[in-house]
């Protein structure tokens, strides 16, 4: 019984699209050939020629960005807004290793430390994605209190240590339906090279990128 017990608090807490600890925004509903391409771990050295390939192909994209490199890249901030993009939380600190089982003062430091620089660019968003997309019991009533969503993803391809632009594809193109959320990263030496391949892919296929209102949101798969 016991490790029943902890089995059914590890397995939602490391399993970002699991829902068992509260809603998980995986989808958008859409009546057209949508999907929403989402890019988190920004602002980083390359966003500027991310946001010209994203100019090239008419693509708009939410990027997830961690406060500190926020703070520290204001003009990039102001930047990707200005070419029509929306900017999210991804926390203030992205630790990755330690999340899934941050208490609950840590989990609100990183919530608000980012809303706080978010908010001194004139950012106010309802959208967050947890580090590597892990959370525990205390993630969801902090987002509760702060009127925030969960924003997870329908397609991810592990792009952030999977170089190879076909594979990742590969792992896109699967998952791909209207409504479809595309996670992706940037700030690798291949980063670029492997966005432009999926946008190539997915427009291939007849869809269009959108950032959708937050009332499209959806938690179903």
């Amino acid at each position: 019984m016991l490790a029943l017990s902890h089995a059914m608090i590890l397995y939602p807490t490391l399993r970002p699209n699991v829902q068992w600890l509260g809603p998980v925004i995986t989808r958008f509903a859409t009546e057209g050939n949508e999907v929403w391409l989402t890019i988190d771990d920004g602002p980083t050295d390359d966003t500027r020629a991310l946001l010209d390939l994203l100019d090239r192909f008419s693509v708009k994209a939410t990027f997830f960005v961690k406060g500190t490199l926020a703070g520290a890249h204001r003009d990039l901030v102001r930047e990707i807004l200005a070419r029509g993009h929306s900017v999210a939380n991804h926390s203030h600190t992205h630790p990755s290793a330690s999340y899934w089982c941050a208490l609950p003062g840590r989990i609100a430091h990183e919530l608000d430390a980012c809303d706080r620089v978010l908010s001194s660019l004139g950012i106010e968003t309802k959208w967050f994605r947890a580090p590597v997309g892990m959370k525990n019991p205390a993630v969801h009533p902090a987002l509760a209190k702060r009127g925030m969503r969960l924003i997870g993803w329908t397609a991810r391809a592990f792009d952030a240590v999977a170089a190879d632009p076909k594979v990742v594809v590969s792992r896109i193109l699967p998952r791909l339906t209207p409504g479809a959320i595309i996670v992706l990263h940037q700030g690798r030496e291949h980063s670029l090279r492997v966005i432009e391949h999926v946008i190539v892919a997915v427009k291939e296929r007849g869809y269009d990128f959108v950032i959708p209102e937050d009332g499209r949101l959806k938690t179903n798969k």
